[in-house]
């Protein structure tokens, strides 16, 4: 599972004319999910961001969370990010999650981002989205989750 967090000021999701989910001050999270991943990852993934320290404090150090800086979430399922660009110029898309299997995950993710006590608008899992955004900073960073196999081969 692969996130692209953004600090914003401002994010909204639009499906055609529509806007879906919106939000001011927060993150935009961009979220891929691949083949082998489960609700370990979903929650681990949603742990990480709902702590994760990219809010400056009085003294202008990233020492807050989206949680500290009474921020929201707005998270787009995004399978391009588990794109695989080794080979050639067009990207494979052999190792993202089938949809019936990545839904129930982006699903998972946000459930367990809300559990965290953190806002979380959303997009439509599988519409053609319009993500507009201010990135506030810029701050943009990137968290992968392997599955538990990945871990252990990387220990290994």
């Amino acid at each position: 599972m692969k996130a692209v967090v953004q600090r914003v000021s401002e994010a909204r999701v639009r499906v055609g004319a529509d806007v879906v989910g919106e939000i001011e001050h927060g993150l935009c999270v961009l979220l891929g999910v691949a083949r082998g991943d489960g609700s370990p990852e979903a929650e681990r993934l949603a742990g990480k961001i709902a702590r994760l320290r990219v809010f400056s404090d009085d003294e202008g150090r990233f020492d807050r969370s989206v949680l500290d800086a009474n921020g929201r979430v707005v998270a787009v399922a995004q399978f391009t990010l588990i794109a695989d660009t080794q080979k050639g110029n067009r990207p494979s898309f052999g190792e993202a999650a089938p949809p019936e299997d990545a839904e129930p995950l982006y699903e998972r993710f946000c459930e367990a981002l809300a559990g965290q006590g953190v806002q979380v608008a959303r997009g439509v899992f599988g519409a053609r989205m319009r993500v507009e955004l201010v990135n506030d900073g810029p701050v943009t960073i990137v968290l992968d989750v392997g599955t538990d196999a990945d871990r252990r081969g990387a220990q290994g």
